[in-house]
Formats: C-alpha cells, sequence, structure tokens
C-alpha cells in the first residue's frame, strides 16, 4: 500500500565526505523506493538499484530534445503543437526541459510509483521541477507505463514518445518492464503514436540488438545519439519514427 502524500523535511547537506542521507523510503506497489541526498545532489533508488541522480541531466535533456528535432522534419507545418508523453518521471530532468520550451503543445507524464510525485509534488525534488508541474501544458499520470501503452491507444496518441523508465533495454528495474521492448511491447508504442511520431529511449549503454529490434517493429530512420560520460560505455537515446 502506497504512503499517502506528504511534505518532507530537507535537511542541510552532508558534510564533505560523508556518505548519503536517507530522505525517504517507501514500500511502493513495485518494491522499495528510496530518496537520497548526496552533498548537493539527490538519488532515486529501486529495490537496491541505482536509478539516477541530479548530478548531470545532459541524456535525460536529449532525450526530450532529439525528439522535438526529429518532429520538426514533418512536412505538415499545420499540425497543432506536438503532444509528447515521457515515460518516467525520475527526477524531473525530460520534464522540466520539455516546459522550457515552446515547441510543446502538451506534456504528459506516465510515473507508477506514487513515493516519486510525492517527491516533486510537495517533497525535497519540488524545489527542481514545482514550476514544470504547474505549467498548464503539464499532466501526470499515475500508472503503469508498461500497462498504459498496451491498453490500447484508443483516442488517446502521442507525437512522441520519451521513455525512461529503466537503465536500458537490456537492464530494466523490474521484470515485467521487459515487456515494452518485446516485439509486442514496441507495436504498442507505434500504435501510441501519430503518423510520423518518433520514439526516444534512454539506455544506458548502446544496443544494437535494440535497434534491430525497432526495425523488425516496423520502425524506420532509427538512429543512436550517445552522451559520453566521464568513465565507462556512454549514455544514449534510441530514436525510432513511426512512417507518415
Amino acid at each position: 500500500m502506497s504512503h499517502p502524500a506528504h511534505a518532507l523535511h530537507v535537511p542541510g547537506p552532508p558534510s564533505p565526505g560523508s556518505g548519503p542521507r536517507v530522505l525517504d523510503r517507501r514500500e511502493g506497489p513495485y518494491g522499495e523506493v528510496v530518496l537520497r541526498q548526496r552533498g548537493e545532489h539527490f538519488e532515486i533508488i529501486a529495490n537496491g538499484c541505482f536509478l539516477m541522480d541530479t548530478s548531470d541531466g545532459r541524456s535525460e535533456r536529449l532525450l526530450v530534445d532529439a525528439a522535438l528535432a526529429e518532429l520538426a522534419g514533418r512536412a505538415d507545418d499545420a499540425r497543432p503543437l506536438p503532444h509528447v508523453l515521457i515515460g518516467g518521471l525520475g527526477v524531473g530532468f525530460s520534464l522540466v526541459r520539455a516546459v522550457e520550451g515552446a515547441r510543446w503543445g502538451r506534456i504528459t507524464v506516465v510515473e507508477r510509483e506514487p513515493a516519486v510525485i510525492d517527491w516533486h509534488r510537495d517533497g525535497p525534488l519540488s524545489a527542481l521541477s514545482g514550476a514544470a508541474l504547474a505549467d498548464v501544458r503539464t499532466e501526470i499520470v499515475a500508472a503503469d507505463l508498461v500497462g498504459y501503452v498496451r491498453a490500447g491507444a484508443g483516442p488517446r496518441t502521442f507525437d512522441a514518445l520519451c521513455l525512461d523508465i529503466d537503465n536500458g533495454p537490456e537492464w530494466t528495474v523490474t521484470e515485467d518492464n521487459g515487456g515494452l521492448y518485446s516485439p509486442a511491447g514496441l507495436a504498442a508504442c507505434r500504435e501510441r503514436l501519430t503518423p510520423g511520431g518518433v520514439l526516444a529511449v534512454w539506455s544506458a549503454q548502446p544496443s544494437s540488438a535494440f535497434e534491430d529490434a525497432l526495425r523488425y517493429a516496423g520502425f524506420t530512420g532509427v538512429r543512436t545519439e550517445e552522451i559520453p560520460v566521464v568513465r565507462g560505455v556512454p549514455d544514449v537515446v534510441h530514436l525510432a519514427r513511426k512512417g507518415a
């Protein structure tokens, strides 16, 4: 059972050299989620797996920027401003980036963890994302992204799907998330897109196998943008387009 929304007291940054400080720990519908503070930065941990922190954010911003750049190539200038679905609220970098510009018409964020939504609405992360959540274009949907996408497009389709719920298609936070990158999951993503719409997927490492899976699922223009990191393999954004 999820906890009710509540405000959190944020202590000052830990002293230099000290370890991370746990600000909140919840047992959510998909296991334990933890918000920690390390120096000036915040970290989100799920079931003991590090997900993200506020130390950089370049790749999360690229997720949104690259999708918007792809949409700029659509031929029909008479379309309304595009509607983006951001999968995973995280630490809020992608949402804030989408709100910063005037080129998105509507911004829907799907987040399955009530605790993460609480941290943004009236917890420590509200200082980062409060203005973005208050933007009239922003809608927060409390739901599991995999189920939301696969429920059937119906009247709700999007011009872009910007998905960042795992450490990548080959490194999922929970086993059920693997269904998003399966043939059926990618087919559902295509159904959720308008003609010419863009799928953007964040990953902590490149995956040629996932590029092939996108092509087999009927996407075109498949490519990968890399974001160099200080150590190790680069973060990437996988991009693909639905045919017009």
